[in-house]
């Protein structure tokens, strides 16, 4: 059975920094695209980062560039989501989601199947 597990969230202060993983257990295909989604109290989830499996492409919502790097170590089956010049705003419980497709709709929560339970990020003086 197909499992996620994330890990890594905390409180930190605004500046700080935080490295999210993301284990993946179960996994059959070679193909598929490991996202990372946040959800703010009262806000909708939304996408900010994700891989492609094999050849490694990435993508990132505006509000995360040059801040967040995504990345993989295939030999672990986990994928970190490296988290610098944290922000108040980026205070969410972080989510990570395996999906099948890679395109235009990436970001968006019905591209993929299964869900991680989440790690809550806290920045905050």
């Amino acid at each position: 059975q197909l499992q996620l597990v994330e890990s890594g969230g905390g409180l930190v202060q605004p500046g700080g920094s935080l490295r999210l993983s993301c284990v993946a257990s179960g996994v059959t295909s070679d193909y598929y695209t490991i996202g990372w989604f946040r959800q703010a109290p009262g806000k909708e989830r939304e996408g900010v980062s994700c891989i492609r499996s094999r050849l490694g492409f990435t993508r990132y919502a505006d509000s995360v560039k040059g801040r967040f790097t995504i990345s993989r170590d295939n030999a672990k089956n986990t994928v970190y989501l490296q988290m610098n010049s944290l922000k108040p705003e980026d205070t969410a419980v972080y989510y990570c989601a395996l999906g099948e497709s890679w395109g235009s709709s990436i970001f968006m929560s019905d591209a993929y199947n299964y869900w991680g339970q989440g790690t809550q990020v806290t920045v905050s003086s």
